[in-house]
């Protein structure tokens, strides 16, 4: 069991089971919303359950991909592909610890000019 909030703590959510190793997305949407790149874990929408909704706001960046956000605090929590069964959770906003570290880079052609991803990990395209 993994539990997880934004900043301010309006928005909470609980993962069951063991995390998969997170993916770091390098695309420009994942870093415009985060302001660098987004460091995220796919689980099943069924191992999900989101506690605490109020303030939980949904961005469509595509025709099938929804982001979710806290509206209060502007905490970046989840990227939703609409007809997967899967959803991507942010790794900054669980508690710790997480059991899992970083899997791969993805997207790495359109990462950001500033930083160069030196740790070995896979990276695709």
């Amino acid at each position: 069991m993994h539990m997880g909030s934004c900043l301010c703590g309006a928005v909470r959510f609980t993962v069951a089971g063991d995390l998969p190793p997170p993916d770091a997305c390098h695309c420009s949407q994942c870093r415009k919303q985060t302001g660098h790149f987004l460091a995220s874990t796919d689980v099943l929408k069924t191992v999900l359950t989101i506690d605490q909704t109020e303030a939980l706001a949904w961005f469509m960046s595509s025709e099938n991909v929804r982001r979710g956000f806290c509206r209060t605090c502007g905490s970046t929590l989840f990227w939703e592909p609409l007809n997967r069964e899967r959803i991507a959770v942010a790794m900054g906003a669980f508690d710790t610890p997480t059991g899992t570290s970083l899997g791969h880079h993805i997207f790495v052609a359109d990462k950001g000019d500033y930083y160069a991803i030196t740790d070995g990990l896979p990276q695709s395209p």
